[in-house]
């Protein structure tokens, strides 16, 4: 059995597993009553809301493509004595939201189509994604 089969042997393995974790057969989905949560809250006015925005969203940021890029300006409030509510984290918080309505589905491979790698560094992040 050479590479290229193992792998696949094993990715049908954790398929399965995922298919019975998220009870969708084609893959993740969000929760719709947290999706709802988030796009209707408030504009963070403290240090502890934004703690709390950040908390809520972080089970979303597999969904969100750049999400460390995006949420930095928010985490950078975090730091002692930097809470100070600007344009760029008024933009940040409305991008995470804006993200977040048309969330992706996370589908189950298809090893008859072909894959392609997406990699991507910056100063404030790094990612790299397996798409088809």
């Amino acid at each position: 059995m050479g590479f290229v089969e193992e792998y696949k042997v094993e990715c049908e393995a954790v398929s399965n597993r995922l298919k019975k974790l998220s009870g969708h057969h084609k893959g993740m989905r969000e929760d719709p009553e947290k999706l709802e949560a988030i796009v209707d809250w408030p504009r963070p006015e403290t240090l502890k809301a934004v703690r709390g925005f950040l908390g809520l969203i972080g089970y979303y940021r597999r969904f969100i493509k750049n999400y460390g890029s995006i949420a930095a300006a928010l985490t950078t409030l975090l730091k002692k004595n930097n809470f100070k509510w600007d344009d760029t984290a008024e933009i940040a918080f409305e991008r995470l939201k804006e993200a977040l309505t048309q969330p992706p589905v996370w589908a189950l491979p298809n090893f008859y189509k072909s894959f392609l790698i997406e990699c991507d560094a910056s100063g404030k992040g790094v990612r790299a994604i397996l798409m088809q």
